[in-house]
């Protein structure tokens, strides 16, 4: 499974699949134009129901509302069938925007793809 985002959106999203579940990376920026691209590559992910989700997100510069919309929707989506998603690899940047959000405590985190996979 791989796919790839559109880059005139500002971002680029590619899937793998990993024994452990599924890898997303989304790499660009994560904003109100480019959410919807994630946001449906995501539903079509969790529609699989892997075990584990994992949103690689070492390469993502911005996260802004629309974007943080967008993974909390995965999230719940990904819980209502017991999975777990895991974000990776955040920037103090895209960290930031979390916390502010008080969302850090709200979702699995992990320093990088391979920390997710195993947790």
């Amino acid at each position: 499974m791989s796919s790839r985002g559109n880059a005139n959106t500002g971002l680029e999203i590619e899937t793998r699949q990993e024994a452990a579940g599924v890898v997303v990376r989304a790499r660009g920026e994560v904003t109100v134009f480019s959410s919807p691209a994630l946001r449906e590559s995501l539903r079509k992910i969790a529609e699989l129901r892997p075990p584990r989700l994992v949103l690689d997100l070492a390469e993502t510069r911005y996260v802004d509302s629309s974007g943080v919309a967008t993974l909390v929707e995965a999230l719940q989506t990904v819980q209502r069938y017991r999975g777990r998603l895991i974000l990776a690899g955040m920037n103090p940047r895209v960290r930031g925007v979390f916390e502010i959000a008080r969302l850090d405590t709200v979702f699995p985190t992990a320093s990088g793809v391979e920390e997710a996979l195993k947790a």
